[in-house]
C-alpha cells in the first residue's frame, strides 16, 4: 500500500479601455469539469440529466470542522474578482482526517479509464457502506458509455476529500500484494513435499496454537496435522509467500494426472505474532534496509539453503486455508469487504481510516518503471500491516508480472477519498 493543495494567485489585469466589462466568476467545480471536458476533446451535456443525490445526515462517527480561509481583498476596476475557494470541511475518523478538496486538486484527474472502475464499484455496492445505499442505487442504474461519462457521474455525485494522518501529514506509503499462483500436487511426491493445511478442528481462536517451527519440524505435531493437509508445493518459501499473502491459486495435478486450478482462501491462523522475514534479514546484516523485497529474499534463500529453516522459524505465524472453486478466473479472492478483488482496482486500507466500499483516488508511481500511477480504486480489503490514514496495499492480480510489481512496491503516496456528495453537503 503524494498530495498538495493549490492556491490561486491574483494578478493585476491591464486596462484595455475605459469601459469595464464584469467578469464571470467560475466555481472550482465548473473549472475542473471544463478542464476534464477539454481533456477528452468533447462537449459534456450529461450532468443536467443526472438525478440529484438524496440527502442523509452525517454519521456520528464523523466530526465536521469548517476550515477558515482569510477573506480576499475586494475586487476593483483593475482587479478581476478572484475565483472563490470552496469552504474546507474536515471529517475526523479514528485514524485519519479528511479535508474537502476540489477536483482540480487531484493530480491527473480525468486521465484514468474511469469506466473500468464500474465493475469493482458495483461489487462493493452489493454490500454498501453506511451512507452509500442511495448513491449505490443510482450507480446501479447507470452504465457509463465511456470514460468521460464515468468521470462526470463521479464528479456529480461524489465529493473528494484529501486523506491525511491525524497529525496532518498527507504523504504516506503504498505497497503491493498479489495472489500467488503455485504448482502443487494432491499427494506428496518428488519435490512436492511441503504441505498446505486446512483449519485444525482443535484450534481455539482465543489461544496461541503451535508455532511455525513446531508445525514444520516436530514429528508429533506433523502427524497430528496430517489429516488437514490439502496439497503440497515444492518450495517452503512458496508456502510462506502463500501464508503472507493470505490466499492464492494452485495449478493442481490431481491423482489421476488431471490439471486444474483452484483457490486456497484464508481460513485462520495459529494466533502467533507475525514477524517480517525481511526485517529479520536486515537486523542480522544479511540485507540492507530498502533491499528486503520478496525477489531479494528468495535470492538470499537460494544462496543460503542451510539457513532457510532458521529464516522460516523467525515468523511464528502460520496460516490455514480453505479450498474454493475458481468460477471466474478474471477475479481475485474475496477481500475483507466480502467481495471479489479486481486487479488494479482494489486496495487494502486501514478500516479505521477509510470505510470498505469507498472509492479512492491515488497518486503514486509504479515500482519497476517509476511512471505515474494515478487512478481510481475501491477500498475492499485490509491487512495487519496497513495502518494509518495515508496507507494502501495495491492489489496487482496474479502471475509473474503481478508478483514482480507487488514484491518491489514501496512508493510515496497521496490519497483522496470520494464520498457521497449528499453526505458531505449534509455536514453541519
Amino acid at each position: 500500500m503524494v498530495h498538495q493543495t493549490m492556491n490561486s494567485n491574483r494578478t493585476k489585469a491591464p486596462i484595455a479601455s475605459s469601459t469595464i466589462t464584469p467578469m464571470t466568476v467560475v466555481s472550482p467545480f465548473d473549472a475542473a469539469l471544463g478542464a476534464l471536458v477539454r481533456r477528452h476533446l468533447a462537449v459534456l451535456a450529461i450532468l443536467g440529466a443526472l438525478a440529484a443525490c438524496s440527502s442523509t445526515p452525517l454519521k456520528r462517527a464523523e466530526v465536521a470542522v469548517p476550515v477558515q480561509t482569510p477573506p480576499a481583498p475586494p475586487a476593483s476596476a483593475t482587479t478581476p474578482a478572484p475565483t472563490p475557494e470552496l469552504p474546507r470541511t474536515v471529517m475526523l475518523r479514528e485514524h485519519a482526517r479528511w479535508v474537502s478538496a476540489s477536483w482540480s486538486e487531484l493530480p491527473g484527474w480525468g486521465e484514468d479509464q474511469a469506466s473500468a472502475l464500474w465493475p469493482a464499484l458495483m461489487r462493493s455496492c452489493a454490500k454498501p457502506a453506511p451512507g452509500w445505499a442511495a448513491t449505490c442505487a443510482q450507480a446501479g442504474r447507470v452504465t457509463p458509455h465511456d470514460d468521460l461519462e464515468a468521470h462526470a457521474w463521479l464528479m456529480h455525485h461524489l465529493q473528494p476529500f484529501r486523506v491525511e494522518n491525524l497529525d496532518g501529514q498527507n504523504e504516506g506509503l503504498i505497497t503491493g500484494y498479489f495472489e500467488p499462483l503455485l504448482q502443487a500436487t494432491r499427494r506428496p511426491q518428488g519435490a512436492f513435499k511441503v504441505p498446505l493445511h486446512a483449519l485444525p478442528a482443535d484450534l481455539n481462536p482465543q489461544r496461541p496454537y503451535f508455532t511455525r517451527s513446531q508445525i514444520d519440524s516436530d514429528p508429533a505435531v506433523r502427524a497430528r496435522l496430517r489429516p488437514q493437509e490439502i496439497a503440497y508445493v515444492s518450495d517452503p518459501l512458496d508456502a510462506l509467500l502463500l501464508h503472507i499473502q493470505g490466499s492464492g491459486r494452485l495449478q493442481l495435478t490431481e491423482a489421476n494426472g488431471e490439471q486444474r486450478q483452484l483457490r486456497l482462501a484464508f481460513a485462520g491462523h495459529n494466533n502467533q505474532p507475525y514477524q517480517s522475514v525481511g526485517r529479520w534479514l536486515i537486523e542480522r546484516g544479511e540485507l540492507r534496509p530498502g533491499e528486503a523485497s520478496w525477489p531479494q529474499i528468495k535470492d538470499w534463500a537460494r544462496r543460503n539453503p542451510q539457513r532457510v529453516s532458521e529464516l522460516l522459524a523467525s515468523n511464528p505465524r502460520y496460516v490455514f486455508f480453505r479450498e474454493e472453486p475458481l468460477p471466474d478466473a478474471s477475479l481475485g479472492p474475496r477481500g475483507a469487504q466480502g467481495v471479489a478483488l479486481t486487479p488494479g482496482r482494489s486496495v487494502a486500507v486501514d478500516r479505521a481510516s477509510i470505510p470498505y466500499g469507498t472509492p479512492i483516488w491515488l497518486d503514486a508511481t509504479e515500482p519497476l518503471s517509476n511512471t505515474p500511477l494515478r487512478r481510481l480504486a475501491m477500498a475492499q480489503d485490509t491487512g495487519s500491516a496497513i495502518t494509518g490514514g495515508v496507507r494502501l496495499d495495491y492489489f496487482w492480480g496474479w502471475g509473474p508480472e503481478a508478483e514482480a510489481q507487488a514484491g518491489r512496491m514501496k512508493q510515496p503516496l497521496h490519497l483522496w477519498a470520494l464520498w457521497p456528495r449528499s453526505e458531505a453537503q449534509g455536514t453541519p
